[in-house]
């Protein structure tokens, strides 16, 4: 007899991956954007290294705010959902029934074995069967408002700390030479670690994710250079 065992899925970590992947990328991106722009405007060092603290302050918390309430709105439909799905077994449980036998039909099984299925989940638990197989809730990918805010602010302070670290320890004079450089490398990592993570190609999520990062710090030092404020 075959033992069971465990097997580890990649879609255990959607929710917290997704977040992190999306707050690293916009810290770098930001910061390095913020920083390079600001340098291409002719500001000194120190106005540089605090529009860039700014910057990475203001862009945690609103990383963090924006995942927590787009994960709590899809956690209250969930859980308006489950709540639905309650009254409905309490009120009319042979209809209840008769929709979880209809739907293994559609998956395969004759009329007879998918009766006989829903009857044995509902009998072990209605509720839970009802909400991965009508409504496609599981624990491993249920919403989780305060795992996806953590790891997206996180991830972007994480993030933000390349540019930063290129402002402190390069000459005014190239700060934005090496905050460019900085930044193309750490896209390249970071997205050939999310997409090797997420079972992709490295070098395609490497690409992906760079390209926009220089387009981003292009269009900074544009916008940058329209205010020299060292002349």
């Amino acid at each position: 007899m075959r033992r069971w065992h465990h097997e580890d899925h990649r879609a255990e970590r959607a929710g917290w991956l997704r977040a992190a992947v999306l707050g690293a990328n916009d810290g770098i991106v930001s910061i390095a954007g913020l920083v390079v722009g600001v340098a291409a405007a002719g500001a000194s060092h120190a106005t540089i290294l605090a529009s860039g603290l700014a910057g990475v302050v203001a862009g945690a918390m609103s990383m963090a705010a924006g995942e927590y309430v787009s994960v709590q709105s899809q956690a209250d439909t969930e859980r308006a959902d489950m709540a639905k799905e309650t009254r409905e077994l309490a009120e009319n449980p042979d209809a209840e029934l008769a929709e979880l036998t209809h739907i293994y039909v559609r998956r395969g099984l004759d009329r007879e074995l998918a009766h006989q299925v829903a009857v044995q989940l509902t009998a072990h638990d209605a509720l839970g069967s009802h909400a991965r197989d009508e409504l496609g809730i599981t624990e491993t990918l249920r919403a989780r408002p305060l795992q996806a805010a953590l790891a997206s602010a996180g991830a972007f302070a994480l993030g933000a700390l390349l540019p930063m670290v290129a402002v402190v320890l390069a000459p005014v004079a190239r700060v934005q030479a090496v905050a460019i450089a900085t930044t193309v490398v750490a896209l390249s990592l970071s997205g050939a670690l999310a997409a090797r993570i997420g079972g992709a190609s490295p070098w395609r999520g490497a690409a992906r994710v760079a390209s926009w990062g220089v387009l981003a710090m292009v269009a900074a030092t544009a916008i940058g250079r329209l205010f020299d404020v060292a002349a």
